[in-house]
């Protein structure tokens, strides 16, 4: 049944995943706003680069509808912030899978997680004893140049670094150290912001 609780929403859109094991798919984004993080160059090796303070509220039933008139064939939706598990909730779950969409969500994983979403991004950002979500589909992990490879405690099926943007440019001293990572350490896999270098969304 629908709710009629409300959700501070940043914004829609759709586009192509950019980054990821399911880059290149066609997805419809839902960006919540807030976040219980203060992203930072000198703790976390990044400067957060998205703008998710502002907002409105809406219900899961207004939000279905205007997800749908931006495709009304896409089956995929990201939940992405800021911090999606601030808000999401089991009724907006079971809405948007009553509405016929499969969920994904891009999460710290500071919270738990619904076991009813489809596909789970977890990337950390503090320390492995702070995550409370246990398991993911990928685990994501940016790098900045001279950081070390993560030790990671959740149990995922793959495992990716991500090399550090600065704005919209890729420095080369990041790309290097991600590549010489991965190459030290086999089992993790290289993931690019595809949508950076395109200019997409």
């Amino acid at each position: 049944m629908t709710s009629e609780k409300t959700y501070k929403i940043n914004e829609w859109f759709y586009s192509l995943q950019g980054e990821g094991v399911r880059a290149g798919t066609a997805n419809i984004f839902l960006r919540f706003s807030g976040c219980n993080l203060q992203c930072s160059k000198e703790i976390e090796g990044f400067d957060c680069d998205t703008e998710f303070t502002s907002g409105e509220r809406w219900t899961s039933k207004q939000i279905i509808e205007n997800l749908r008139k931006l495709s009304s064939d896409c089956g995929w939706v990201i939940l992405t912030g800021g911090e999606p598990t601030l808000q999401v909730d089991d009724a907006l779950i079971d809405d948007l899978k009553a509405a016929g969409f499969k969920l994904a969500i891009e999460t710290n994983g500071l919270r738990p997680v619904s076991p009813k979403i489809d596909w789970i991004c977890v990337s950390p950002k503090t320390a492995e004893h702070t995550l409370k979500q246990p398991t993911a589909h990928e685990v994501k992990y940016v790098r900045s140049h001279g950081m070390g490879i993560p030790q990671p405690q959740i149990v995922a099926e793959h495992y990716l670094l991500s090399p550090a943007f600065e704005g919209s440019s890729l420095p080369p001293e990041n790309l290097e150290w991600c590549l010489g990572l991965v190459k030290a350490h086999p089992q993790w896999r290289l993931s690019l912001q595809s949508h950076k270098f395109l200019g997409i969304r």
